[in-house]
């Protein structure tokens, strides 16, 4: 995605989640031929200026064209099950971030002990897969909390309701994939693509 396309999409989740919240309309942004094709898509809800969580939604797999999925996970990460529904008065203390993902591949390796040294802290999200059990993790999040790859993995197990050590059983999946983020500098305010470092 370019800078522009970029923006484009924190806008229209940024009017998702003010539609879904007023019960308005959600505007009329252009979309650009691209966010027709499909990808998947997390929104990011956060409080300003402190930037805690107060949503995160979206969906891993590319199923939907990149402009519904958008949408549809804006509008559910105002209700996130982790949290009360997003209410009116927050609108305007809230910053709206979207994470445009490649599509996740399996990470098969034989030494499951050698898993943390392909994991790339900063770079790859991760899902944890094992049987009805599935976790997912953003790239930015190991960054925010200063984790290792290991804590990475074992934080990504307790997301799935596993034992922070399953990483390491062979029958479960690990997956990774990369995002490109944008986000709101200040509520309504300048959008920026996000580097992990």
């Amino acid at each position: 995605m370019n800078d522009i396309e970029g923006q484009t999409a924190v806008k229209v989740a940024r009017q998702a989640v003010e539609a879904e919240v007023t019960g308005g309309s959600g505007g009329d942004i252009f979309l650009p031929s691209s966010f027709q094709e499909k990808r998947g898509v997390f929104v990011t809800i956060e409080n300003y200026p402190e930037r805690d969580l107060r949503g995160c939604i979206g969906y891993p797999e590319p199923v939907h064209p990149l402009g519904a999925a958008i949408i549809m996970a804006a509008e559910a990460a105002c209700h996130d099950p982790r949290f009360p529904s997003l209410k009116r008065p927050e609108l305007p203390k809230i910053v709206v971030e979207v994470s445009i993902l490649t599509p996740p591949e399996e990470i098969r390796i034989k030494d499951r002990k050698q898993l943390p040294s392909v994991v790339r802290v900063g770079v790859d999200g991760l899902i944890m897969e094992k049987g009805p059990y599935r976790g997912l993790l953003l790239p930015q999040v190991p960054v925010e909390w200063e984790w290792d790859a290991v804590t990475f993995l074992e934080q990504t197990c307790i997301k799935a309701g596993l034992t922070p050590d399953r990483w390491l059983d062979p029958n479960c999946h690990v997956f990774r994939f990369q995002a490109e983020i944008f986000s709101e500098e200040s509520p309504n305010g300048k959008i920026l693509r996000k580097e992990l470092k």
